[in-house]
């Protein structure tokens, strides 16, 4: 569908608000300083929302990361996370598993994806555990 340098530069403009000069800017006033990454127990398909099929637990809530550099890293139109992102500690309710992972406009509600991917490994959301995607972990974005 794009070209491999201008899918990299796409993925720059969004995840780390890096222009792509004479067609897109990042507008100084009203852009958008963070993307939401949320937890999902099944795909929550292309009409989905943040909210749906979006884990649910006491103590969870949406992670924000910078749209910048610091955030994410854009690589080969591979994107990842620049660090580790811990979700909190799940205090209570029911055990669940992440299989997907979705980046979203929205930090509540039912706001717009932008990405959805896999996770592999899975996490197992359960008493105790605080849900992580490290570096090493393989998010596959989900095209259809």
């Amino acid at each position: 569908m794009f070209s491999s340098a201008f899918a990299n530069d796409f993925a720059k403009l969004v995840f780390q608000a890096t222009a792509i000069a004479g067609l897109a800017d990042n507008a100084s006033s009203g852009a958008a300083t963070n993307l939401y990454m949320s937890l999902h127990s099944g795909d929550p398909l292309a009409a989905g929302t943040q909210t749906t099929s979006e884990v649910n637990f006491t103590g969870y809530q949406r992670i924000a990361l910078q749209r910048s550099a610091a955030g994410w890293t854009v690589n080969g139109n591979v994107v990842s996370p620049a660090a580790t992102v811990e979700f909190p500690e799940m205090t209570g309710g029911t055990n669940q598993t992440a299989t997907h992972l979705c980046i979203g406009m929205a930090q509540n509600g039912s706001g717009k994806i932008l990405a959805r991917m896999t996770i592999n490994p899975t996490i197992e959301c359960k008493l105790g555990v605080v849900p992580r995607i490290r570096q090493t972990s393989t998010l596959t974005v989900v095209t259809s």
